[in-house]
This record gives C-alpha cells, sequence and structure tokens, in this order.
C-alpha cells in the first residue's frame, strides 16, 4: 500500500485482500436440482479446506445453502456439513462470506414469484445466525437481477418466467428476502455486513437502439437500488415498474426499510458486456430478439466491438461514484485455456491496484472459481459434463493446482508474479477475437457504427517462423516446436496461435534432436522456456527393417534434447505411445503399468520414457494414442472416410483395441499441464476403448455413410510386420482430463466439414 492511497476522509485504505470462492450454485430447471457441489466434488471434500488455506486468502464466499441444508424444512434441517466446514474455516483463519441462495429458487414449495419467498429465507437466515452467531459477512442472495433475469425473463430456471413482471416480482422478492434476512441476522449479530454481489455488464447499442442501451443500463442498477432505498417516484425505472403491473407499496416498502450493502461485490466476466444492433443479417439467428419496436441481434460486446469489452476502471468506478460504498470483485474467472485464465486474472488484480491509487475503497479481488465450473457453457440449463478448471482441477483423484494457485499465491504474498505465456494480452484484447463485422464507438454519431481495420484493438504476437530468432517480439520468451512437418508439430504451431502463445516451429534441418551442436546452437539463439519435441520415426513396421533409424530419433535424440534442456533449466514435453505395453490385459493401462513392447517401435520409445526422465526428471512424457485430426489427411479415421465416400471398401482390424485420441484435445491439454509446471508420465487420450474396425463403423454412421463396407479382419490377416498388442486402450490414475471419445468424434466430423 503507497501512501497516497487514501480514502475520502484521508483514512488509509485497508489491505488488498485476496478472497476464494468456490462455484456453488444450486439452481433449479424444471423439476432438477443442478448441484455445484456434487459435480466439483466439494460436497464430500472436506481436506479442500486446507488447500485453500495454503493459498493464504484472508475470506471465502462459503454457501450454507437453503436448498441443501432444508430441503424439506427447517424442523428437518441437517447441519453437520456446515458445522464441520466453518468450524474448519475458523481454525485454519479464512473469513467465512456466507451464502444462504446462490442462483437458487429455494425448497421446492417455493419459487422466487412466491410471494412468501421472502419471509421463508428470513427464517433460514434466523436459524443460520443462531447456529453461527460469529458469522459477520453474508450474501443472503447472489446476484438477485441475474438470477431474476435467468428465471423471470429469459426462462432458462424455474420457475421458467418469459415476461417482464415475472422478472419484476422475481427481482423484488430475492431484494426483500435479502432486506429481512439481514434484519433477523442482525437481531442475532449486530455487526453482521451485507456483502451483496452482482453481474453488472455495459449494454451498447448503435446510434438507433441508443434508447434501448439507456433502458437496460438503467435496469442494471435495480438490485442495489432497491436494497439502497432509492426507488421511488422519481426513479427512472418508476415507470416502467409501473407500467408492467409492479404495485408502488412493494417498491416503497424499500425505501422505508433500506438495506444499503456494507460492500458491492461486482462478479465480471469476459462476455458480460453485449452490444445490440439492428442490421440482424449480421449475426446468426440464435442472437435475434426485439423489443416489439425494433428486431436486434444482442451479442457479447467482446466478438464485435472494435476497442474490446467496457473499460473495467471505468465501470467499477461508476459503481464507487454511485453508490460511495466500498467495492470488490466477488468472482473473478474465465473459462478458457490456462494462460488466458491468468491474464484475466492478472488484470483483473492490475485494474483492483489502479482503482486503490485513484482513491477507490477497493478492498479485495475474489478467485472464482476454486474448484472450476461445470456446465456453464449451458448456463447450468443441462448435464453435459462441460468442465473448467479452476485453481485447482477436480478431474484428478484430488484436486490438483493448476498454474492459477502460484499467481494466486504471489497475490497473496504481495510478491510479482512472471511467466513467459503473460508476455501477451489476453484473447479478448487480441483481433483474432471478433468473430463479426467490427464496430466502434463514435461520440458523433452518438453509438456504435462500423470499424476501419486500422481502427481495430491489434496486439503483438509471434508468427510461424522457419528461421530461428526472427520474432515479432525479441524479448518474448518462446516455446519451441520440433517436427515441422508432422502432425502434432503443426497442431501445437496452430493451437499457440489460437492461445497467444509465442513459439517457433522448427523443422529438423533447424533443429536436428540428434545433433547435439544443433540442439545447443538452437536452444542458445532461441532461449524458449520449455520445448516440445514433436519430432519421431514413427512408420512402426518400417521401424522392424530399420531399428537403428527408429532407436537415434525416439531413443537417443529425445535424450540428448532432454540432457540440454535440463542443462539450461528449460522445460520439456516428450511424446510416448500405447505401443509400449503388450496388450495382456482387459481394462485400460494407467501410469504405473509394468512396460513390454512387443517391437522396436515400442522399445524405442519405453526406453526413451526412462532415460529423458532420468536426464530431466522435471520434464513432461506423454503416453498417447491412435492420433485423428480433422487437419491430417492420413490418419485412421480421415483414410476410413475418404476411402468410404468414394465408394471403396475399407479394411480394419477387428481384434485391435486401442484410445483414440483427438489432436486438438491432446494438444490444449498439453499445453494446460506443461503451463501447470507438471512433470513425470501422464497418459492422454480421449475417454473410451474401440476395435479399429468398430471405430471405423460407427464414424461412418455417423457420417451418413455406408458403414457395412467396412470389412473386419484380425490383425493377423492384415501383414503388419511389426506385432501389435491385442489391447492397448489407455487410462490414468492421475487424472481424466480428456473428453469422452464420442464427443471428440461428433468435434471431428464437425471440424472437418468447416474445414
Amino acid at each position: 500500500m503507497t501512501s497516497n492511497q487514501r480514502l475520502p476522509n484521508q483514512q488509509p485504505l485497508p489491505k488488498l485482500e485476496v478472497w476464494g470462492g468456490i462455484e456453488c450454485t444450486v439452481n433449479r430447471v424444471g423439476d432438477r436440482y443442478f448441484d455445484q457441489l456434487e459435480r466439483n466434488g466439494h460436497a464430500t471434500r472436506m481436506d479442500d479446506l486446507d488447500r485453500f488455506a495454503a493459498l493464504e486468502i484472508q475470506a471465502i464466499r462459503y454457501p450454507i445453502l437453503w436448498e441443501r441444508v432444508a430441503p424439506h424444512g427447517l424442523e428437518q434441517a441437517d447441519w453437520q456439513w456446515a458445522d464441520q466446514r466453518l468450524l474448519r474455516l475458523d481454525d485454519l483463519g479464512i473469513r467465512p462470506i456466507v451464502g444462504l441462495v446462490h442462483h437458487g429458487s429455494g425448497p421446492r414449495e417455493t419459487s422466487l414469484i412466491d410471494p412468501a419467498f421472502p419471509d421463508k429465507l428470513a427464517q433460514f437466515a434466523t436459524a443460520v445466525a443462531q447456529r453461527y452467531p460469529w458469522v459477520d459477512s453474508y450474501t443472503p442472495v447472489n446476484e438477485p437481477l441475474t438470477t431474476a433475469r435467468f428465471a423471470g425473463l429469459y426462462g432458462h430456471w424455474y420457475p421458467h418466467g418469459r415476461d417482464d413482471l415475472s422478472f419484476a416480482k422475481a427481482l423484488i422478492h430475492q431484494c426483500r428476502a435479502t432486506v429481512l434476512a439481514m434484519q433477523a441476522i442482525r437481531q442475532i449479530n449486530p455487526r453482521a455486513q451485507l456483502v451483496q454481489t452482482e453481474d453488472l455488464g455495459k449494454i451498447l447499442s448503435t446510434p438507433l437502439l441508443a434508447y434501448q442501451a439507456e433502458f437496460e443500463n438503467g435496469r442494471r442498477w435495480l438490485s442495489l437500488d432497491l436494497l439502497f432505498g432509492r426507488v421511488n417516484a422519481d426513479h427512472p425505472m418508476w415507470s416502467y415498474l409501473q407500467w408492467i403491473g409492479v404495485e408502488a407499496d412493494e417498491l416503497l416498502w424499500f425505501a422505508e426499510n433500506p438495506c444499503p450493502p456494507d460492500l458491492i461485490g461486482i462478479n465480471r466476466y469476459v462476455c458480460g458486456d453485449r452490444l445490440i444492433d439492428e442490421r440482424v443479417h449480421r449475426y446468426p439467428p440464435h442472437t435475434h430478439g426485439g423489443n416489439g419496436k425494433h428486431q436486434y441481434a444482442d451479442v457479447e460486446a467482446v466478438w464485435v466491438c472494435a476497442e474490446g469489452i467496457y473499460d473495467h476502471v471505468s465501470l467499477l468506478k461508476d459503481v464507487w461514484e454511485r453508490y460511495q460504498t466500498p467495492i470488490a470483485i466477488t468472482e473473478a474467472h474465465l473459462g478458457c485455456t490456462r494462460e488466458e485464465q491468468m491474464r484475466w486474472l492478472r488484470e483483473v488484480w492490475q485494474v483492483a491496484q489502479t482503482l486503490r491509487r485513484d482513491g477507490v475503497d477497493f478492498r479485495a479481488v475474489t478467485i472464482w472459481s476454486l474448484l472450476g465450473t461445470y456446465d456453464w457453457n449451458t448456463l447450468v440449463t443441462r448435464e453435459d459434463g462441460f468442465y473448467e478448471p479452476g485453481v485447482f482441477d477436480v478431474r484428478s483423484p484430488q484436486p490438483r493446482p493448476t498454474a492459477l494457485a502460484s499467481l494466486v499465491q504471489s497475490f497473496t504474498k504481495g510478491q510479482e508474479y512472471s511467466h513467459p505465456v503473460l508476455d501477451l494480452p489476453g484473447w479478448w484484447q487480441r483481433s483474432q477475437r471478433l468473430r463479426y463485422p467490427p464496430v466502434r464507438f463514435s461520440t458523433q454519431a452518438g453509438g456504435w457504427v462500423d470499424a476501419e481495420p486500422d481502427q481495430v484493438v491489434r496486439s503483438p504476437e509471434m508468427k510461424l517462423t522457419r528461421t530461428p530468432g526472427k520474432a515479432a517480439n525479441a524479448s518474448m520468451r518462446p516455446l519451441l516446436i520440433t517436427g515441422a512437418t508432422g502432425t502434432l508439430g503443426q497442431a501445437f504451431a496452430r493451437f499457440c496461435e489460437i492461445r497467444g502463445i509465442p513459439y517457433h516451429l522448427l523443422s529438423r534441418q533447424e533443429l536436428d534432436i540428434t545433433d547435439k551442436d544443433s540442439v545447443d546452437r538452437g536452444l542458445a539463439e532461441l532461449r524458449p522456456w520449455a520445448v516440445i519435441n514433436a519430432t519421431g520415426y514413427v512408420r512402426v513396421d518400417d521401424a522392424e527393417r530399420e531399428p537403428h533409424l527408429c532407436y537415434r530419433i525416439n531413443t537417443e535424440g529425445a535424450t540428448l534434447l532432454a540432457q540440454a534442456c535440463a542443462e539450461r533449466n528449460i522445460g520439456m514435453v516428450k511424446f510416448s505411445s500405447d505401443l509400449v505395453f503388450d496388450g495382456n490385459r482387459a481394462a485400460p493401462y494407467v501410469e504405473s503399468h509394468e512396460v513390454a513392447p512387443l517391437n522396436v517401435y515400442g522399445q524405442s520409445k519405453a526406453i526413451a520414457e526412462q532415460q529423458v526422465l532420468l536426464a530431466h526428471p522435471d520434464a513432461l512424457v506423454i503416453r498417447t494414442s491412435a492420433f485423428f485430426s480433422p487437419w491430417d489427411a492420413y490418419n485412421f479415421l480421415t483414410i476410413a472416410l475418404r476411402t468410404l465416400e468414394a465408394g471403396k471398401p475399407f479394411v480394419a482390424a477387428s481384434d485391435a483395441v486401442v484410445s483414440p485420441t483427438y489432436v486438438p484435445d491432446l494438444v490444449n491439454v498439453t499445453l494446460d499441464l506443461l503451463i501447470d509446471g507438471e512433470s513425470g508420465l501422464w497418459h492422454l487420450a480421449n475417454a473410451g476403448a474401440s476395435a479399429w474396425a468398430d471405430l471405423a463403423r460407427d464414424v461412418a454412421t455417423l457420417a451418413g455413410l455406408d458403414s457395412t463396407q467396412v470389412h473386419a479382419l484380425p490383425a493377423r490377416d492384415l501383414n503388419w510386420v511389426a506385432v501389435r498388442p491385442a489391447y492397448s486402450a489407455l487410462g490414468s490414475e492421475r487424472g481424466i482430463l480428456m473428453p469422452p471419445l464420442d464427443k471428440a468424434i461428433a468435434r471431428y466430423l464437425h471440424e472437418r466439414i468447416c474445414a
């Protein structure tokens, strides 16, 4: 804290804190409840709290949720879970900010449009405060405005309203419940503070729709204005609320019973800002809507606005100037690849520092979500198993800390944090994000108008280069990728471009991993922070005829590169194969299973695993299997489909079972693990197993082709030179990080059509 960080009354600002949060939504869709705590495992993992404490966070938004504690009424409430965890948090010195409803609608006998909802929640709040009188921070209802929109206006959540009055009723009842809950809590603990959270995105528009943007930007303050007791006949939303059927007494009750938050928590997301545009032909049909006067598309601003998302500092200063109340970011999360999550979190942290320097009473940044989230890509309306990791990845037997954990610890310890992937800005600041014709804000036009190419925000980027040392920005330490002509090398380059990771993709002529001088020279000139060794001898049958060449590339070259990287403290990824196993199993192989290769290729990989990890214990060795990719013309599935499309029969083995691996998934997960600093053996293959012939038939059917043209033969009849294991499916004891095979195949077919 610097000396100029002062409140308006010249009191020094409290230290900027780091808070944590667990995605804990319990929302209802029809008669189904979607419970994030069950999905992420925290419902049964007490020791998560110790993991959180190791981050040295000061407080945590913690769920003591009505739907979980008392789904059948207070008489049958089960407090055991809450008792254990709140006591443990107290032991660990982490201050809980207790949430009572998180995007929920209460137990089955009530709903957000039930007039009794506020009193019922207040009764539950009383019981919580009586049981935990020492808890002094509460969020009775998380994001009441957002929840009212999703449940009362858009119909996503129960009670699935799709009209303005249902929205208003849901909002008013949640806000009234907040007031009554805090009144009840303060009867027991007068010191209790209200930490009120809300998602406060900005609505942008073309000049024609400026009136609609003004309305929606006014509406977004409603939950906070109600709590502050500001909604009366002079309020901009008064006429609207009266027009849709809200009684004046319902609104004036808040003016008579104000409950201003002690701290306003803003939940900030990349896609929280939106643009409305009457030129609907520019946007896909699912974005189209209207207000009865004009038809328009409603799209995320980040996909279309040349300047990028609305400025964080300006948005949060609007909150401060409107309410003059302490502020915190109460959710900072990005569902994306690891480096983008880190970039977003660092940006939010820097915004907090800027606001404090400018005199805003900004108290904390909340890391959300510590355990990741499930199915928020569909707004938790389906159970698809779509997981976004957080500070911890719960897909391992025990939650595994990601690179975000180190970043958070740097915040809590007041230390600088650096990582080469942070050298470039996030995707929301790069021009590649634009999905639609870009627009820009024009003061003269009074809104957003078409942007010229030179008006699009652009950031420096490192392009693929065949010439070492010719990076776009020489100060950036790149990722070095060997194997420029191979499937993996090309795929890593493709995804580094997409993810904004500076890289060099090198051919064997530019860096020969079997030549020590070439390796030393390349590492010295390029100064990579890590090396992806995508070079390999991959011709399994030919390896039986030329074993020396196979060993030279797969074993000797990989080991030489590992030694050179270890000497320079450079990270490394090396790829191995399922062919290190002999196939004498009927269940997937995991990392600890003994290797017993049946052919030269498998032997070269097995020996390389040992030697690489001996030379470079921090290296990441990935065992994988049976690539398929929409961009590679020579993988099994692509050849099969091409053959069948030509009306020819396709022959495949009926008795060789493998774990097909979708290359985009493999590359993205490998990059995440590398950034996380993971090491040792990992099995990465899409979850599932199939014989080659069955795989070809299934994909042919999905592609609308004649699957009877797939001819299944025993492996012994296929004239393979090298012996293959009959079963080489891969599982993992370290974490199932790859999506299921069926979903990977669906994306493969979609990408193949689009390519």
